[in-house]
């Protein structure tokens, strides 16, 4: 809106040119997120508390998280506010990226209010069935994973329109540019074509995948939001970089047009989640829930699959897909032996893998401290693919 404004007073205004760079206006975007987040963040919290929108903790967990029952939740609805406030305001509306990552982080972050709502209403800490958030995670997903595959490979939207259209011509099956490969980190050349159907397929993983890993790890405080922050910013110099032809070039990525605007909608989700931080660290006042924590991972993986970045994603991602795994090898084993013995074992004292070391003797600030230190040093470890290849 901003860069609207500015582009139509530039030739009485000169200084107004200033907002033609991203930089600028990725800069501003982390301020104004911040700042509308901290300003408003008390009164979200006394609403919530109001509305008894509290946290129903599960009576398997940690012992120790029974002290939290009743720490209002559904704060990741302030952390979506300031998002869109600051994208809507320091944005270029017409950038196609912009909106869908946009309509994929609303998208899942109603999912999560649902799911949150009957938490906190019917007092069930399971919230939706497995099988019904399933399906619009999905639904919400594929439908981005469509739009992405051809999107990706134009140059703008009426290219993307025009592929679309050649694609169904040659009876869905049409390659699609090597700017769509799968990229393999620190090697200059070597990338995996993967077809509409397997950019699709791949597209549809990372996005419900980050997702559901994101959720995973909302479990202490502060747990899930500071890695939020570091790979969010990681990902946002991967598209400007991206979105630049000179460094594009330089460095041997793909170069994706209109790909750079996302550093402001990173920035947003930078200043928006360090203003959560300040009220979710612990002993938090308020919990992202899962209006947050699907939003948020969905908004990572449309991000990384964007700038062609998956599997740097996955890397710098760590702790979330050690949280995901943990939880998966947990109920597999479980199931296994249970069907082969007649008892169940676990690998884990206690799935996700935080509550496995709270198990350990470790204490939650321990945790949550350690797993930051890990993700910094994972997120430096994908940045640096830039270069070592």
């Amino acid at each position: 809106m901003l860069l609207w404004l500015a582009q139509y007073f530039k030739t009485d205004i000169g200084i107004l040119r200033v907002f033609n760079f991203i930089t600028f206006r990725a800069v501003f975007a982390t301020i104004t997120a911040l700042v509308i987040g901290l300003a408003f963040g008390p009164a979200v919290i006394r609403m919530l508390t109001r509305l008894k929108v509290g946290q129903a903790v599960r009576t398997d967990g940690p012992q120790t998280h029974l002290i939290k029952s009743g720490t209002p939740t559904m704060g990741g609805v302030l952390i979506l506010i300031s998002i869109a406030v600051s994208t809507l305001l320091w944005g270029d509306l017409t950038n196609r990226f912009t909106w869908v990552v946009m309509v994929v982080t609303f998208g899942y972050g109603a999912v999560g209010w649902v799911d949150d709502y009957r938490k906190v209403v019917f007092k069930d800490p399971k919230g939706m069935s497995a099988r019904e958030k399933f399906f619009w995670q999905s639904l919400i997903g594929i439908l981005a994973a469509l739009y992405l595959a051809f999107s990706v490979s134009a140059p703008n939207l009426a290219k993307v329109w025009e592929l679309f259209a050649a694609w169904v011509q040659s009876g869905l099956n049409m390659d699609l540019p090597p700017k769509a490969d799968l990229i393999v980190p620190f090697f200059k050349t070597i990338s995996y074509p993967l077809g509409v159907w397997g950019f699709i397929a791949l597209t549809y993983c990372v996005i419900v995948g980050t997702s559901n890993a994101v959720n995973f790890t909302d479990g202490l405080d502060g747990l899930a939001i500071m890695p939020i922050v570091m790979v969010g910013s990681a990902l946002g110099l991967f598209a400007y970089l991206t979105g630049s032809v000179m460094y594009a070039k330089y460095l041997y990525i793909p170069y994706i047009p209109g790909s750079g605007e996302l550093l402001v909608f990173c920035g947003a989700m930078v200043g928006a989640g360090l203003a959560f931080l300040w009220f979710n660290a612990h002993p938090a006042q308020v919990f992202m829930g899962d209006v947050g924590a699907l939003a948020l991972g969905g908004a990572l993986g449309t991000i990384a699959v964007i700038v062609r970045q998956e599997v740097v994603l996955f890397i710098m991602g760590g702790i979330f897909v050690a949280e995901t795994l943990s939880v998966m090898l947990q109920v597999s084993w479980f199931k296994y032996t249970k069907k082969r013995t007649g008892t169940g074992r676990r690998i884990f004292l206690m799935a996700p893998l935080h509550h496995h070391f709270e198990q350990k003797g470790w204490k939650e600030t321990q945790v949550v401290v350690r797993f930051w230190i890990i993700t910094m040093m994972l997120v430096l470890f994908g940045l640096s693919s830039l270069k070592l290849r």
